[in-house]
């Protein structure tokens, strides 16, 4: 039985909390969409025999009427593939107007119910659990007590939950679902994706969603019978979320840190997202101007944000020479006596003199 496991698409994302703009998010939005339809047409184009989507599918809140009927008529293009969903945290069935509920499904689509539910498929000598959720959070272990009725045939569980720790999203004792003897674990609710066990996996969210999913994305692909299971990752995003660090030195210029930028993203895939943290000491007379910055990295790449975790580099001797007797001429010797080697320290130095000259500034100006 050949089968694609995927989830947490969250179609209709808002990308409120994201650092990128609203422009860029409808792009998102609709990249998210393109994605889950390739992942269908790769179903149908590799003659799977079913698809699984361990939740999250949508997001309930911002998901509309025409993205359900675009869900719904791309599923039914791959017919006779089953299509085997369950609800998540983001998508739950939570009463009959449920967003599931509105949608037109062909036959080939299967919700799963709100309690353990099994669908079977003699043909394919497969039996199918699973649970929708049907609120926001749940904190039970709802399948500590499942069991297999019939063990001779190939089975197959999917689960929207967290085998990392407990919490209130549907935990699960990893070691306890394994001794169930299920045949494939289709998981969901965790970005990344991740072979917790050689039969249990999470997929992952096939498009990053934020600078806080970095690294490949994609779906999971396998064949499955009684004695056999091969199942593997497929990166398939069309964007990566990458942080690059930029290190600098006090002998560069603003230019000079451009270039050292530049030379990073030079073979870097242009459709990637970039987020490049400018680091080390940099002269103080060089400031660095993000906006410009961001705006030369996007004539390479589609997306870039700046970060400044520079530090000013001070002339130590002179600076606290010129404030001997004051804060800050004692805030230096001081901090000259302690490990400057330790970057804690170095940092603390660096931070203290420039918060301490800001307020000498604002004095003089009064």
């Amino acid at each position: 039985m050949r089968f694609i496991h995927t989830g947490d698409v969250h179609i209709g994302m808002e990308f409120k909390q994201a650092s990128f703009g609203s422009t860029f998010a409808k792009k998102r939005r609709y990249e998210i969409k393109e994605t889950f339809y390739r992942i269908i047409h790769r179903a149908k184009e590799n003659k799977a025999d079913f698809l699984f989507i361990s939740g999250d599918l949508f997001e309930d809140d911002y998901v509309t009427v025409g993205d359900l009927k675009e869900i719904s008529g791309q599923l039914q293009k791959i017919a006779p593939i089953h299509v085997i969903i369950i609800a998540g945290n983001h998508d739950p069935i939570m009463n009959k107007q449920s967003k599931y509920a509105i949608m037109d499904l062909s036959p080939n689509v299967y919700i799963m119910g709100t309690h353990v539910d099994k669908l079977s498929f003699d043909a394919f000598n497969v039996d199918i659990y699973g649970l929708s959720w049907h609120k926001k959070t749940i904190k039970e272990r709802m399948f500590r007590d499942i069991t297999i009725e019939d063990g001779g045939r190939i089975n197959i569980l999917l689960a929207h939950g967290d085998v990392y720790q407990k919490s209130e999203y549907l935990p699960m004792d990893k070691e306890n679902i394994l001794q169930k003897g299920f045949d494939y674990i289709a998981l969901g609710h965790i970005h990344k994706h991740d072979f917790i066990a050689p039969n249990m996996a999470y997929p992952g969210s096939p498009e990053p969603l934020d600078f806080g999913e970095t690294g490949q994305h994609g779906f999971i692909e396998g064949t499955v019978d009684k004695d056999t299971l091969d199942v593997r990752f497929v990166p398939f995003a069309k964007r990566e979320f990458i942080a690059l660090d930029v290190e600098v030195g006090d002998h560069m210029t603003l230019e000079d840190m451009i270039m050292t930028a530049e030379n990073q993203l030079v073979n870097c895939h242009r459709d990637n997202m970039y987020r490049l943290y400018f680091r080390g000491l940099r002269d103080k007379d060089h400031v660095l101007d993000k906006k410009y910055i961001k705006e030369r990295m996007e004539e390479l790449v589609a997306y870039a944000e700046v970060y400044d975790e520079t530090k000013p580099n001070y002339d130590l001797t002179r600076l606290r020479k010129e404030n001997e007797g004051n804060v800050i001429g004692k805030f230096i010797a001081y901090m000259q006596d302690q490990d400057l080697e330790d970057e804690i320290n170095r940092q603390a130095l660096y931070e203290g003199i420039e918060a301490l000259l800001s307020e000498k500034v604002k004095t003089n100006a009064y």
